[in-house]
């Protein structure tokens, strides 16, 4: 072994960066923070566009922190300066452009196999989020369609007629952005939007009151087709539209076939087993942040689960 960590995290996101400021804390040298992507908060920085609010009680959970990291309400620039003062103040070692495939463990010692190679360590975090792998619709996607077919809103260029498909705070923020030069048609599953926030349930209200954009309740759409180089949108209602892009912002997936190849015990619906202290059914490896949950937890849950997680490494660990 070139080096034997402490701790390796696996994820640069708030849960991973969380996770290497509270290992400074608690006084864990030997750290390793890798992130698949070529910074740290990937998700944030692809999937939120420029000044995005970004905020601490998401889709109503008020979250008290209890650690030693503060979050608070920002935009999507203040959130990553605040991630980078953490980072630099925790002192870790990181490892970019790093894609961990699976996390094994013989006797007492990680093997963390990656795309640079092997690293092993006594613990493991990780904290790999949902949104790098955004869930796609229970329908074919045509290859044809790739370019206008998205998951966020970067692609836009204006005088459109776009379909956002989703109700959460993603696709109500999209959709209300996007009106100032296109057309906008919102889609989504329920009578009401449940999923947004206060701020952006309040918008979305009103921006369908003035007529900036469409909404569609009760909305569910079956299929996508290339008609001439446009998507046509078919619905359960037996209704179509066709539109010049759709986005689909309906969340992230769950990574079983990763937690399945780190021999992570899951439950009857594909959920990891974890004790109080999130921890595995592998000893010594814990999840932390939307790894955890069905719909995504916010960001101050995965600051909380880092602290959790640190004070039972340092109490079961001699490290």
């Amino acid at each position: 072994m070139e080096k034997l960590y402490d701790l390796i995290i696996v994820g640069g996101g708030p849960g991973g960066i969380a996770s290497a400021v509270e290992a400074y804390i608690f006084k864990i040298k030997k750290v390793l923070l890798i992130e698949k992507g070529k910074n740290h908060s990937q998700t944030i920085r692809m999937y939120y566009k420029d000044s995005k609010r970004v905020d601490k009680i998401y889709k109503k959970q008020d979250v008290e922190l209890i650690g030693n990291v503060d979050f608070f309400d920002g935009t999507k620039e203040s959130t990553l300066d605040h991630f980078d003062a953490l980072l630099e103040k925790g002192l870790i070692d990181t490892k970019y452009s790093t894609e961990v495939h699976s996390v094994t463990k013989e006797a007492d010692i990680f093997t963390v196999n990656s795309t640079n190679g092997e690293f092993y360590a006594k613990n493991v975090i990780v904290s790999i989020g949902r949104m790098g792998k955004p869930n796609k619709p229970p329908y074919d996607l045509p290859r044809s369609l790739r370019k206008i077919t998205n998951h966020n809103a970067f692609d836009c260029a204006g005088n459109e007629n776009i379909l956002v498909v989703g109700g959460g705070d993603s696709a109500v923020e999209y959709a209300c952005q996007l009106t100032t030069a296109n057309n906008i048609t919102l889609s989504h599953l329920g009578p009401d939007i449940v999923d947004a926030n206060d701020i952006n349930y309040e918008m979305i209200t009103r921006y369908e009151k003035e007529g900036r954009l469409k909404v569609l309740h009760d909305s569910i759409t079956t299929a996508l087709e290339d008609v001439n180089g446009k998507a046509k949108i078919s619905f359960a209602d037996g209704t179509s539209g066709i539109y010049d892009r759709v986005i689909y912002a309906i969340g992230g997936t769950t990574p079983i076939g990763f937690m399945q190849s780190s021999n992570i015990d899951l439950d009857e619906e594909n959920k990891p087993i974890l004790s109080d202290n999130y921890e595995t059914s592998v000893k010594g490896l814990y999840l932390a942040g939307d790894i955890i949950y069905d719909k995504g937890g916010s960001i101050a849950m995965a600051i909380n689960h880092a602290y959790e997680i640190m004070k039972n490494i340092k109490a079961n660990k001699d490290i």
